[in-house]
């Protein structure tokens, strides 16, 4: 184990010229050879955001006069490590200990019109500074020399005083030139909870149209950063308001408005399904990290425009939303370019969301807590995460009651699984047994018997054991080989 593996407190010490204090060896380690190299080394962007923050991770951004990628592999030969360099990118990461340490040199970037790639060519600070996102991630820290003086051109410090996104040029530029800069602002603004400056969001609404230069994947990677934050609604509220959520994700943003009917003397209303989803967001951001789970819960009512219609009599109905919702997975994963192993964890989610409310409401029965346990299989816990993230009211007594009703289900839920052996459920009769005792080949046949037997022992029929499942088979088999249901 080296000196480096466990992070030191940084703790920034403020003074007419606005020093910081390190506290952490490795830095002044790199420093020292900075200074042997006769370079100029600075900590820069997010590390001294968080650094003033009291919340500097071990990602270490560092900034060099000079190439970033040939510093890099000195230091890593200095460690005795190896230099992870991007070529294309101008930058290398160099791992210590528990430490990931970035090198890049200090640069300008120039934009032609409608270029997705800037042109960038050697700068000095000031140039590297100027060219950030906001003020607060264009601050800088000497190391090689420089006791630790704050480079701070743009009033970054104060703006995280104010709690303040502000970009460092006019924001029609610093939006123009990299529009992948506007989901940036939503999602500092969630991961931070900072207010946008008002220029900075006129501008983005102006530049909304420019996002579509960008990749779709660097797009959802910004999104999914935005889901992963403390409080996303933050950031995806920014997004809708903006106008950027029309063009990124338009299912979301069709979930937002009320329809009003009157029917005689009553008005019906549905509540805003966007700004109740968000409400969901938030609440099941206090309750897990899982992204994915966050994404169904921001999926969870996504069909539910499509499948509006008003009943007189009784006002809104959504019926059907659960299963659209859930079809609408494949395609929405597709287009953002999501990873599609998570894409049936969702759709599970979103398709099986309204059920245990169901279960409530219709009557707790063996037969229907046996199905839903057989449908969530793994994941039964992240449903009922999802349902109580789910419970919106104002109502304190209407909360409580919803939450003792979801006990009750689990509680059954548990009775129920442990007595009829559901963990990993499937007919204990195989298909090749199936086979051999019908005298059939495979087919579609054998998935229909197979289908029978678990329905039988779902509905509590017969009970999960071998011997009850292979006698209901020799019952069924004449029949169902005759054409018969069953």
């Amino acid at each position: 184990m080296t000196d480096f593996e466990t992070p030191l407190n940084c703790i920034p010490v403020e003074s007419t010229r606005r020093t910081i204090e390190i506290q952490i060896p490795l830095i002044h380690a790199v420093g020292d050879i900075a200074r042997q190299e006769g370079t100029s080394l600075y900590l820069v962007g997010g590390y001294v955001r968080d650094l003033l923050m009291g919340r500097a991770g071990n990602d270490i951004d560092f900034t060099i006069e000079g190439s970033g990628v040939d510093f890099a592999r000195i230091v890593a030969r200095e460690f005795r490590t190896r230099a992870v360099v991007f070529e294309r990118f101008g930058t290398a990461m160099v791992p210590i200990g528990d430490y990931k340490l970035e090198f890049v040199g200090t640069r300008k970037e120039e934009y032609a019109e409608d270029s997705r790639k800037p042109i960038v060519t050697d700068g000095t600070l000031e140039d590297d500074l100027r060219r950030r996102d906001f003020t607060v991630n264009a601050m800088a820290v000497r190391i090689d020399g420089g006791a630790g003086e704050l480079i701070d051109l743009f009033d970054g410090y104060g703006d995280l005083e104010r709690r303040l996104l502000r970009t460092p040029l006019e924001p029609h530029t610093t939006y123009s030139e990299d529009p992948l800069r506007m989901m940036r602002a939503a999602r500092f603004s969630a991961q931070l909870g900072f207010d946008l400056d008002l220029a900075s969001f006129k501008a983005i609404r102006d530049l909304r149209e420019r996002i579509r230069i960008i990749s779709q994947e660097r797009v959802s990677e910004e999104f999914l950063k935005i889901l992963a934050a403390p409080k996303p609604s933050i950031g995806l509220a920014l997004l809708f308001q903006s106008g950027l959520m029309e063009l990124i994700f338009p299912e979301v943003w069709r979930l937002e408005g009320v329809d009003l009917v009157k029917a005689g003397d009553t008005a019906y209303a549905h509540k805003d399904v966007f700004w109740h989803t968000l409400k969901v967001v938030d609440n099941i951001a206090l309750m897990t990290e899982n992204v994915w789970l966050r994404f169904a819960a921001l999926m969870h009512d996504i069909a539910k425009p499509r499948t509006k219609r008003f009943r007189e009599g009784s006002g809104w109905t959504f019926h059907g939303h659960e299963e659209m919702g859930a079809r609408w997975q494949d395609r929405i994963f597709r287009r953002m370019k999501l990873p599609m192993k998570e894409a049936e964890y969702v759709a599970r989610m979103v398709r099986l969301h309204h059920r245990p409310m169901v279960l409530v409401e219709e009557g707790v029965t063996d037969s229907a807590i046996r199905r839903l346990v057989v449908d969530a299989g793994d994941d039964l816990d992240d449903l009922f995460t999802l349902c109580r993230a789910d419970i919106t009211s104002r109502d304190p007594r209407k909360v409580q009651r919803y939450l003792e009703n979801y006990d009750r289900v689990i509680e059954r839920i548990l009775e129920v699984r442990e007595k009829d052996a559901l963990r990993a459920f499937q007919s204990p009769v195989r298909g090749e047994e199936i086979m051999e005792i019908c005298g059939i080949p495979p087919s579609k046949t054998v998935g229909i018997l197979k289908s029978a037997i678990e329905d039988a022992i779902l509905d509590g029929r017969i009970p999960n054991e071998y011997e009850a499942a292979r006698e209901y088979l020799l019952e069924i088999k004449d029949r169902v080989l005759g054409g018969e249901t069953v």
